[in-house]
């Protein structure tokens, strides 16, 4: 399937896995690249050698293009910002910020930059800095979030700027992926799906959370300090909601929530650990390998476009 996003990225499917912190390392993302998608090495908070060591393992795993997710708000943004220069890192992701400081250095190093935008604002501050496409991502996500919806946000975006648009947030089948391209998306980043996959190294227990939440699961926590995050709903984030309702100090909430994420996806722990999660997860029911998630998505989506495109 062709698409500019495909042909930009030298990928066979539309489809990027997100740059999930603890759980987008090297394994993951060479299984994702190697079944015709974009694999993310998520650099998170990790120091640039640590980053380095994940972008040369996932070549060991594969010979297909390998990206990585850079987060601006980390302290090792910079070190980062600078290791995939030096590594030939073919695309960059950026969350958490606007890459202005970096985003010269990468073109200049013919790297394809990616930023996630939550905003038609962002989306076209990014166009202008000279990003080669924008993600445009719902509220829908797990993880950080913004405010609008997919349904809302993806179609705004796409008219508002010229580079191609990579729709992200509640997808998790082909059904989705079709929607997003009918909204004018030219690709789709799909997270909570592939954390449910045989090749991530996540914690038994926080993939089988995420097979058993229903609908209404996910809970969004932070927002009266301006940091949203969503969740799957556990003793955590009662106690976080409860905090927050009572007025705490951003900083107190914080405390709370510090070393969670990595609790929930390295030790299990899904009752006071983060287990990060978008609503689409009560769309899935059963870890498959990548290869088997792209192909299956793939496959759902040719088939709903045949019959979309019968209807008279």
């Amino acid at each position: 399937m062709r698409t500019r996003i495909t042909e930009l990225l030298g990928i066979r499917c539309p489809i990027l896995q997100g740059g999930m912190a603890w759980v987008a390392e090297q394994h993951l993302a060479a299984a994702v690249s190697a079944a015709g998608g974009l694999g993310l090495i998520g650099g998170a908070n990790a120091p640039g050698e640590a980053v380095r060591g994940m972008v040369r393992s996932a070549r060991e795993l594969t010979d297909k293009p390998v990206g990585v997710n850079v987060m601006l708000m980390s302290p090792h943004a910079a070190d980062v910002a600078r290791v995939v220069i030096e590594e030939h890192v073919p695309v960059i992701t950026t969350g958490a910020g606007i890459p202005d400081r970096y985003i010269k250095d990468w073109k200049a190093a013919g790297i394809r930059v990616i930023p996630v935008v939550a905003s038609v604002a962002q989306a076209r501050i990014m166009e202008r800095l000279g990003a080669d496409a924008v993600i445009a991502e719902g509220t829908e996500s797990g993880g950080h979030i913004g405010e609008t919806t997919t349904m809302a946000l993806l179609p705004q975006v796409a008219d508002a700027v010229r580079i191609p648009v990579i729709g992200a947030g509640g997808i998790a089948d082909g059904r989705g992926m079709l929607a997003a391209f009918a909204l004018g998306a030219e690709a789709v980043q799909l997270g909570t799906r592939f954390v449910a996959s045989k090749e991530a190294v996540v914690s038994d227990a926080y993939k089988e959370r995420i097979l058993a939440a229903k609908d209404i699961d996910s809970t969004v926590t932070g927002r009266r300090i301006g940091h949203p995050v969503r969740s799957l709903r556990n003793e955590m984030t009662r106690e976080y909601l409860k905090l927050e309702e009572a007025g705490r100090s951003p900083e107190e909430l914080e405390a709370l929530t510090l070393g969670t994420l990595r609790r929930a996806v390295q030790d299990g722990d899904i009752k006071k650990g983060t287990v990060m999660a978008g609503q689409c997860a009560g769309l899935i029911r059963e870890i498959k390998p990548c290869a088997e998630i792209i192909r299956d998505i793939m496959e759902e989506f040719r088939l709903l476009a045949e019959k979309v495109a019968a209807y008279e």
